[in-house]
C-alpha cells in the first residue's frame, strides 16, 4: 500500500504491521491519515495469509485523536465522527489487532487502540480521554470501550476528568496490559504477533469472532447513545471557544 503517512507491510510471514507516521501533524485523523487506516485494514482483509495485525505509531506519538478543523465542523453541525468509522478497524478485523501505543495516545486516539484485541502501553507515554476538556460528551465509543478495558471505576474516572496519564501511572492502578519502556513495546508486540502466527488461521478468526461478538453488538447502541448526547453538549458556544483555545495552546 502507498500512502505517504499510513504504512502497511507484511513484515514477517502472516504478521503484518501497519504504522501510523504523520510527522507533520502528529498523527491526528486528517483526511490522509483515515483514508490510510481505513485502506490498510482493507488489505489486511484480502491477505489471506495474515493472522496477526500490529497497530503502531512513529517516534512520541501513537495517534493524536481529532484535529481541529474536524472538531469544529462537528461544532457546527457539518459532520458527525460516525463519518469517518475508524474507530472500530481493529474490532472489525477478522484476525488479532496488537496495538502497540508507543507513544502518545490522545482523544479518539487512546479510544483506537483500546479497540484492538491486545494492548500494549509505554510507561513514558500520555494516554488521555481528552474529549471532555473541549467540553462535549465523549464519543467513537469511548463510553464503552474505555470502562469495559480499563475497568469502570479507572474509565469513569479518565472520561470524566480528561486528565493525563502516564503509563507508569496506569500501571501503578493495576491496568490489565503491559506497560514497559518505550524501546520496548515493539519488542513485545511482535513476540506476541509471532505466537498468534504459530496458530492456524480459521482458528484465530473463530475464536476472535467469538470473543468480541458481544462487543460488535453492542457498539452499534453505544454510538447511537453518544450521538444523542453530543447533540445536547457539541454545539454550545463554548465548546466552540475551547477546541480553539485548546488547539492555540
Amino acid at each position: 500500500m502507498t500512502n505517504p503517512v499510513v504504512e502497511c507491510r507484511e513484515i514477517e510471514t502472516g504478521i503484518v504491521q501497519v504504522t501510523l507516521q504523520d510527522r507533520e501533524q502528529k498523527n491526528t485523523f486528517t483526511e490522509g491519515l483515515v483514508r490510510g487506516l481505513i485502506e490498510a485494514f482493507e488489505e489486511i482483509a484480502a491477505n489471506e495469509r495474515c493472522k496477526a495485525v500490529i497497530l503502531t505509531g512513529y517516534g512520541n506519538y501513537f495517534c493524536s485523536g481529532g484535529t481541529m478543523e474536524g472538531l469544529l465542523a462537528i461544532h457546527e453541525g457539518r459532520g458527525r465522527f460516525t463519518d469517518a468509522n475508524v474507530f472500530a478497524l481493529a474490532l472489525e478485523c477478522k484476525v488479532p489487532v496488537i496495538a502497540a501505543m508507543q507513544g502518545h495516545a490522545i482523544g479518539g486516539g487512546f479510544v483506537v487502540g483500546l479497540f484492538a484485541d491486545f494492548v500494549i502501553l509505554s510507561r513514558e507515554s500520555v494516554y488521555t480521554t481528552s474529549f471532555m476538556r473541549f467540553g462535549f460528551t465523549p464519543g467513537m465509543g469511548a463510553t464503552y470501550i474505555v470502562p469495559k478495558k480499563l475497568g469502570f471505576s479507572l474509565g469513569e474516572e479518565m472520561l470524566m476528568s480528561a486528565n493525563n496519564y502516564r503509563g507508569a501511572d496506569l500501571e501503578k492502578r493495576g491496568v490489565p496490559f503491559p506497560v514497559v519502556p518505550r524501546e520496548d513495546v515493539m519488542n513485545r508486540a511482535l513476540q506476541l504477533a509471532r505466537q498468534l502466527a504459530e496458530k492456524p488461521r480459521v482458528s484465530l478468526i473463530t475464536l476472535k469472532d467469538h470473543l468480541v461478538r458481544p462487543i460488535r453488538e453492542e457498539l452499534p447502541r453505544v454510538i447511537e447513545q453518544e450521538m444523542a448526547m453530543h447533540e445536547k453538549t457539541f454545539h454550545k458556544p463554548e465548546v466552540k471557544d475551547r477546541i480553539i483555545s485548546l488547539f492555540g495552546n
